[in-house]
């Protein structure tokens, strides 16, 4: 009970930290992470436009986040850097909505294994990796092949929320910086 008090206290401090820094996560978004598509993947690196990702970093990184927030979502790590590649997505995107609807998978309808907030929430998959493989062709197939490849138009879509995309790109940022961390770490 206290860890569930805990968490809820958690998530109101990021969903304020985040409506309280609208201009900087604008910013964030619109420079960094705005654009989804070009995504070209290899055996290693994943180029995004004209930044280039080392594909283990980038696991890496989805961990090391869901880690903090110690989500349950920490064993799905290969199952979300797959479908970003089997779909050609920003690898931090999925991890990114579930961050924002359910806390990285912490608060959601009881055996659903949908952090993504996909349906109202009300879809079940079965399993986490069966709901993130879902969830990566829904967006591939109905909203960035449907011509929203930014994050502003896939947020107008998926969210009623006018602060929807903010508190996405926050967290996309968020592991964009620990992505930047461990290559620095990997350099010296």
């Amino acid at each position: 009970m206290i860890r569930k008090i805990i968490s809820v206290i958690i998530f109101i401090l990021i969903v304020l930290f985040t409506i309280c820094k609208p201009v900087l996560s604008q910013d964030i978004v619109a420079g960094q992470s705005a654009q989804l598509d070009n995504i070209i993947f290899d055996s290693e690196n994943i180029i995004l436009k004209d930044k280039q990702y080392d594909y283990l970093l980038v696991k890496l990184s989805i961990k090391s986040v869901l880690e903090k927030y110690h989500s349950p979502l920490i064993s799905e790590t290969e199952s979300f850097t797959n479908s970003c590649k089997k779909y050609n997505l920003n690898c931090f995107l999925l991890p990114s909505i579930a961050g924002l609807e359910s806390t990285f998978g912490k608060f959601l309808i009881d055996g659903s294994y949908n952090p993504f907030g996909w349906g109202g929430g009300r879809i079940y998959f079965n399993s986490w990796s069966d709901g993130i493989d879902t969830v990566a062709k829904g967006l591939k197939e109905n909203y960035i092949d449907k011509g929203a490849t930014n994050l502003y138009d896939i947020g107008s879509i998926y969210s009623e929320s006018p602060t929807w995309t903010q508190r996405v790109g926050y967290f996309i940022s968020e592991f964009e910086k620990v992505y930047a961390d461990n290559q620095l770490y990997l350099l010296y």
